[in-house]
């Protein structure tokens, strides 16, 4: 069975970018996946100056407007960068924060599809014929979390033990 996600309030609505789970990353904290991604886009340009006005905002609509405005140009290399910079904040996400880890977890092996009708690159689109990149960045980070917990309950009883 397949697991459709998108509003934060809806079910799974944790796999949301723009849930109100912060990130600590690159020596900064990040209220939203959402606040970081956007920003990233403008990491070595000219626009570098909307950076700190992204991670002040308080919604991740804002950061999301801010980060999409037209007259900024992202990187050049955006393009090739986009999906690293996603995994590593929606991978710091779930080993973060404990409760949406269980219910990533807690999903097995279900596909997890973005539905969002709009986006055809992170999402589904309107038809379900997009590249949903968020799922499977989360299908992905749900595969690592599960061959991280072995080697963390086996050093907990290593220490356990001395």
């Amino acid at each position: 069975m397949t697991i459709y996600f998108y509003k934060v309030w809806q079910p799974y609505g944790c796999f949301s970018n723009f849930s109100k789970h912060g990130i600590f990353i690159q020596g900064a904290y990040w209220s939203t996946v959402e606040h970081y991604y956007q920003a990233q886009k403008f990491v070595d340009t000219e626009y570098e100056a909307v950076i700190p006005i992204i991670h002040k905002v308080s919604t991740p609509e804002e950061a999301a407007s801010l980060g999409r405005c037209s007259t900024r140009k992202p990187h050049p290399e955006w393009d090739i960068r986009k999906i690293e910079v996603m995994r590593k904040a929606v991978l710091t996400k779930f080993i973060t924060h404990a409760d949406i880890r269980d219910i990533l977890l807690g999903t097995g092996d279900r596909l997890l599809v973005e539905d969002s009708a709009r986006d055809y690159f992170w999402g589904c689109g309107a038809d379900r014929s997009g590249q949903n990149h968020l799922g499977k960045i989360l299908m992905s980070v749900r595969e690592e979390i599960r061959n991280l917990l072995p080697l963390s309950t086996a050093v907990r009883n290593i220490s356990h033990k001395t």
